[in-house]
């Protein structure tokens, strides 16, 4: 029988078996972040151990840095605990020789948007990172999940995890999305559906037109999220998209070894006659713009469906009671039409340049409402350079937007940015949990565009129709 893409990247990577379920994984890349790294460190510093790999380690600070828009220059973190953090941190990198993107680097930003952008992610490698939308990098080909500090002190001591190896699920979505949509409808379509532990255990492989359709940066919001789901990885065979993007961002290898190795990326698959524990197939043509409506990722209808009633099922019925008194919302109440304060662009979900291009095409002599905060935090340094090249920076100021540093930012208010009691926010994030977003906030996912439409309308609504989004 053959195999999955996922059991082969994992065979590839095992050192050696410890028992029927665990193995000793290699890991090619481990990222860090000043919020998840300390313990680790300070575990290393007593059992007197060094960094085993320095050279396959990277550090990013991005949970606790603000976003406020200043020279690069003169960023500082002004909490003191989170500037304690940060500076811990830049002690550790430098310690240990371990490349670091700190607070003034011009090429920070959110690990997960930055790993990719500057070609540290290829198609076959296992990268590890202490936060859970390490799934990202499955886009391109790579088995990325995320660590606890525990594992994190392990593979800084050893570059290897002790693994449990998961199940295989695939997920196959024909069709075409249709105009207006995006791959965080699709994959908040896919999570309303299967349930936010419909993908537990598993690592979910993509197939089908719809997902070969997508870009490389569309592919990473997909895998992103899939951990909404549950999942402990997601993984895209490499293709052309995956090569084009790849490709160009590589330094230090020579034209023949990069032939050899797109060879490679592009014989990496799942084999014909591999089998799936569990499989699902989805049809792009039915996904609309979806919005969340609850605190949970799956709690989550079309822009043009209500609420939904309470369920028979106690347990469903206590949970969705919960989310509506939380969030101020009624069951059967349309999504469509309701207030909100705020609107959030960002996150290692969506804060890439062609996320941005998206809000631009939106609100492009257009105005945010004025009972509305709007604020845009781009995944990069990279990404925020571009967007001013591109004219998108100031599409966004004249239209009323805050144009700001980057940074994790409101996605789980670490630093400044943080939304107050009450207050609602349409968001381009990954996580509507309870007090996400600062305490008693609300939080409803959804697209760039769809943000972008609530920001000049003030209330959440369809952006294909109300501003004619992808129907031309």
């Amino acid at each position: 029988m053959g195999q999955t893409m996922y059991r082969k990247i994992v065979d590839a990577h095992t050192v050696f078996p410890i028992d029927a379920q665990h193995v000793a994984l290699y890991a090619d890349l481990h990222i860090m972040n000043e919020y998840t790294s300390p313990q680790a460190f300070a575990g290393l510093a007593e059992k007197q151990l060094p960094v085993r790999c320095p050279e396959k380690q990277m550090g990013v600070v991005d949970h606790v840095i603000p976003t406020h828009p200043v020279a690069i220059s003169r960023r500082t973190i002004a909490i003191e605990a989170a500037s304690h953090q940060a500076a811990n941190f830049t002690r550790n990198c430098e310690k240990h020789g371990i490349h670091l993107f700190d607070v003034q680097d011009r090429e920070q930003g959110i690990e997960h948007v930055v790993a990719p952008e500057i070609g540290l992610i290829r198609p076959g490698m296992v990268v590890l990172c202490g936060d859970s939308h390490t799934t990202t990098y499955g886009a391109l080909g790579a088995l990325g999940f995320g660590i606890g500090t525990s594992e994190v002190e392990h593979v800084l001591a050893t570059q290897t995890l002790v693994y449990r190896v998961a199940q295989d699920m695939r997920i196959r979505v024909d069709g075409t999305l249709p105009g207006g949509t995006t791959a965080k409808d699709l994959v908040l379509h896919i999570i309303a559906r299967i349930g936010a532990q419909g993908a537990r255990g598993y690592v979910v492989e993509y197939s089908g037109e719809a997902i070969g359709a997508l870009s490389a940066e569309a592919r990473m919001t997909l895998c992103n999220m899939t951990v909404e789901a549950g999942a402990r990885g997601a993984l895209i065979a490499p293709d052309d998209t995956t090569v084009d993007y790849v490709a160009p961002r590589i330094r230090g290898m020579d034209a023949e070894a990069l032939a050899a190795a797109v060879d490679a990326w592009r014989a990496l698959r799942s084999d014909d006659d591999a089998s799936f524990d569990i499989e699902h197939v989805f049809d792009a043509t039915h996904v609309a713009p979806f919005v969340t409506w609850g605190t949970s990722p799956d709690q989550a209808v079309a822009i043009g469906e209500r609420i939904p009633e309470l369920s028979a099922d106690a347990q469903a019925d206590a949970s969705a009671t919960k989310a509506l008194a939380y969030m101020g919302l009624t069951a059967g109440q349309a999504i469509d039409g309701v207030a909100i304060d705020h609107v959030f662009i960002g996150s290692c979900t969506n804060a890439r340049i062609e996320d941005l291009r998206e809000v631009a095409s939106v609100v492009r002599g257009r105005k945010v409402a004025s009972t509305v905060r709007a604020m845009v935090v781009p995944g990069s340094g990279r990404v925020r350079d571009q967007a001013e090249a591109e004219g998108i920076a100031q599409v966004l100021l004249d239209a009323g937007f805050e144009w700001r540093q980057p940074g994790c930012s409101m996605c789980l208010a670490m630093n400044d940015d943080v939304l107050a009691p009450g207050q609602r926010c349409a968001s381009t994030t990954n996580r509507n949990f309870e007090g996400r977003q600062g305490r008693g906030a609300r939080t409803h996912l959804m697209s760039p565009a769809m943000a972008a439409a609530a920001a000049l309308a003030g209330r959440i609504v369809d952006v294909r129709k109300e501003f004619g989004y992808g129907q031309s």
